[in-house]
């Protein structure tokens, strides 16, 4: 192999930068040009590219967002697209492709690799820790511990002024970024989309609390729950008890932004220097994932067929902890 391709694709998620740079850097470690995709399969389509090496992805292991940029393709989920895009890579001379996002941008690259052969490495780049085939994914880290200081800080101004607040944390349909993030932030409840929870029984805990002398409580919930999210669910509560004077955080874009942590650099280093490696041992339509310490690959579809399912008896151990 002489020449891969690479992209960001779907939501940016802090550590996509130092991926970049791993991948970059392995691949000319073992005499890979490599070439830059802009706009992810929109740019692959419009034929937006630059030429990376070394020195291109200098610093830039600390900077949050994508240097390559992201961008939503409804083109691509045409067979005219997709083939305009393979078009594309073979005019290139691009014999392999390392695809960092999360699980749609997988099933783009799985297309690739079974419509048309395209040798396909993934990398899994996204906040939301809910794709299948790794136990963490990049810029998971740095996303909680952005929540979870932005809880620390709410926390702060709710006890002040003895008030409830709703603070709303990004992760689509999953709710490992509430849960973690909420036990982290001591949190008195946390509503997830993985569990059933009442407004009756929501207010019934928040009485218990008070009844227990704490004058002030913070519930997380995930943009997924049930409710549509805290604004919703505090209008809810409002409506249905006497907690009228509540308060709404939604945290959103911060937790995408900003500086990865340094486990989120230490995965992204790891994961691009193993899907290179991968590419030249003849390896496609696979994932590069993490088990306990261990790295390995395992099909592109795993990521939505086995999506990651965080340890239920966690949310006991919040609410043991928040009496």
């Amino acid at each position: 192999m002489k020449h891969i391709g690479l992209l960001t694709s779907g939501g940016d998620a802090p550590g996509m930068n130092a991926a970049i740079r791993a991948v970059v850097r392995a691949a000319t470690f073992h005499g890979i040009q490599v070439t830059g995709i802009e706009r992810g399969y929109k740019g692959m389509i419009e034929g937006t590219t630059r030429s990376l090496g070394p020195r291109d992805v200098s610093g830039i292991i600390s900077r949050g967002g994508t240097i390559l940029h992201t961008a939503r393709c409804h083109q691509f989920l045409e067979p005219d697209g997709r083939k305009q895009a393979a078009e594309n890579l073979a005019k290139w001379g691009i014999e392999g492709l390392v695809v960092i996002g999360g699980d749609g941008s997988y099933q783009g690259a799985e297309k690739l690799h079974q419509e048309f052969g395209i040798r396909c490495i993934g990398l899994p780049g996204t906040i939301d820790n809910d794709i299948g085939g790794t136990d963490y994914t990049i810029g998971f880290d740095t996303a909680i511990n952005t929540a979870m200081e932005a809880i620390d800080r709410i926390r702060d101004t709710a006890a002040s002024h003895d008030r409830i607040f709703f603070i709303e944390v990004m992760g689509r349909r999953s709710g490992y970024v509430a849960m973690i993030s909420g036990i982290a932030g001591g949190a008195e409840d946390i509503l997830l989309p993985e569990v059933e929870m009442t407004v009756e029984k929501l207010i019934e805990r928040l009485r218990g609390g008070q009844q227990s002398g704490k004058s002030s409580s913070i519930i997380i919930v995930a943009e997924g729950c049930e409710y549509g999210g805290a604004t919703a669910l505090a209008k809810m509560v409002s409506e249905r008890s006497e907690y009228k004077d509540n308060r709404i955080t939604v945290i959103g874009h911060l937790q995408r932004g900003g500086s990865p942590s340094a486990f989120d650099r230490v995965l992204a280093s790891q994961m691009g220097v193993y899907a290179v490696e991968a590419l030249i041992a003849g390896e496609s339509g696979k994932m590069v994932g993490i088990s306990g310490q261990k790295l390995h690959l395992c099909p592109l579809s795993d990521a939505w067929e086995k999506r990651t399912r965080f340890d239920m008896g966690l949310l006991r151990v919040a609410h043991v902890l928040s009496i």
